[in-house]
């Protein structure tokens, strides 16, 4: 498949012109030959990476309203398969980390959020969705209970704004009531995600005095690496084993330098992180969630923790408490296609032509060389297993639920949580 193509699974990510322009210097062979600038290049805002990113063949496009690479020098099916058998470092600093503190900071997260922070160790974390009142998902994040005063939330890049609002909303009026919470955004903060079998290799290497075999899944710390003080999570949005590491921003060179320098590291981008997010079965906010879809519909349920159902007291939470008990009409689920790859709005259709969906992301699997999708279909299609056909330019592609992920997820879980 070539990176043009490929590139197209990109569009509502990129923006229609940053793919325009990228596909605009693809050349005879179809590789991406990108320009440094873009038109609008003032505008966007870049990662202290960005010089590091260029010098290193990084091709970069607009992202979110940030300048991020695409891909690099290898192709982005390269790209793809080295991650899952070495490491790969992406840069990720797009995304907004936040801090909440105080001795009501939990409370008050629980009002906006699904998951049980409260019933969460000290020093782990949990993926989440904010809601909204109708039980839409505003954006899904990653989650960590560093103390029982201080909570470390991760959210899109491209919810920033929308996310920091409705936080900001919410807090004043928890302060009007004489709630004890403060937010701090970590603009002065860099975040890179080492991702892939080596990087607990490669990481410890760097942290000789760390006991990564006790960190596990989801697990946070605070330590050096190669002597820079960093916040560390065993996590990642790739399917494999890896760490995201959050760096003051005047060291994050210095650390990408250092972590890179290991012949099992590459860097990646944009391309590979989506194809390797596609493969682990891992939903992309406004292409497979967005407001008007429900964690229930989503596939998510399993966010809402055990003693949120209780209660059920946090926003929109009547609604999923009613879908939870009644079921839903529609559900996320996976397919296997032929024919061309099916694209983010491919309809999906029973054989005899009745209409039961749409697709939501899609591309070629370069792991698995084969099309591989995700969208949303009437429930009485979502059986694994079940036939059914995608459009894709005017043809009507065979199509088979199949259970996601598409392939395994070797994640460092705890022994008791590896059984379930």
């Amino acid at each position: 498949m070539s990176s043009t193509r490929r590139l197209l699974t990109l569009l509502p990510q990129l923006g229609r012109a940053g793919a325009l322009r990228a596909s605009e210097h693809a050349s005879a062979t179809g590789s991406l030959l990108f320009t440094r600038g873009f038109a609008d290049d003032a505008n966007l805002k870049k990662t202290v990476l960005y010089d590091f990113h260029v010098a290193n063949g990084g091709k970069m496009v607009p992202f979110a309203g940030w300048s991020m690479p695409i891909q690099y020098k290898d192709s982005i099916m390269e790209s793809t398969i080295f991650c899952r058998k070495n490491a790969s470092l992406f840069d990720v600093s797009h995304m907004c980390g936040l801090t909440l503190k105080g001795k009501d900071a939990i409370k008050f997260l629980e009002g906006l959020v699904v998951g049980d922070i409260a019933g969460l160790k000290d020093g782990t974390g949990s993926l989440s969705v904010f809601t909204n009142e109708q039980g839409g998902i505003i954006d899904d994040t990653v989650i960590t209970k560093v103390n029982g005063q201080e909570i470390y939330v991760v959210v899109n890049a491209g919810c920033r704004d929308k996310d920091l609002a409705h936080l900001d909303k919410h807090l004043q009026a928890a302060k009007s009531k004489g709630l004890d919470v403060a937010l701090t955004v970590h603009d002065d903060r860099s975040l890179l995600a080492l991702q892939g079998p080596a990087a607990k290799d490669v990481l410890g290497a760097l942290a000789p005095g760390v006991d990564l075999a006790a960190m596990y899944f989801s697990d946070f710390r605070t330590f050096d690496v190669a002597g820079i003080p960093c916040w560390v999570t065993r996590t990642g949005y790739t399917g494999e084993d890896g760490f995201e590491i959050s760096v003051p921003s005047t060291h994050a060179v210095a650390l990408a330098e250092k972590l890179t320098a290991s012949e099992r590291v590459r860097l990646a981008g944009l391309g590979p992180r989506d194809s390797l997010r596609l493969e682990a079965g891992l939903c992309l906010y406004g292409n497979d969630l967005n407001e008007s879809l429900t964690p229930v519909e989503a596939g998510l349920a399993w966010t809402i923790g055990k003693r949120r159902r209780e209660g059920f007291d946090f926003l929109g939470g009547d609604v999923i408490k009613k879908q939870l008990a009644e079921g839903v009409s529609k559900r996320r689920v996976g397919f296997v296609s032929s024919g061309a790859p099916a694209r983010q709005h491919s309809v999906i259709s029973t054989p005899d032509g009745q209409v039961v969906g749409e697709v939501t992301s899609g591309a070629f699997s370069p792991c698995l060389k084969k099309n591989i999708a995700m969208g949303y279909v009437e429930k009485d299609f979502s059986k694994p297993g079940t036939q059914l056909k995608v459009e894709v330019r005017g043809k009507q592609n065979e199509a088979v639920v199949t259970k996601m992920p598409f392939l395994p997820t070797p994640y460092y879980k705890r022994p008791e949580a590896a059984k379930k």
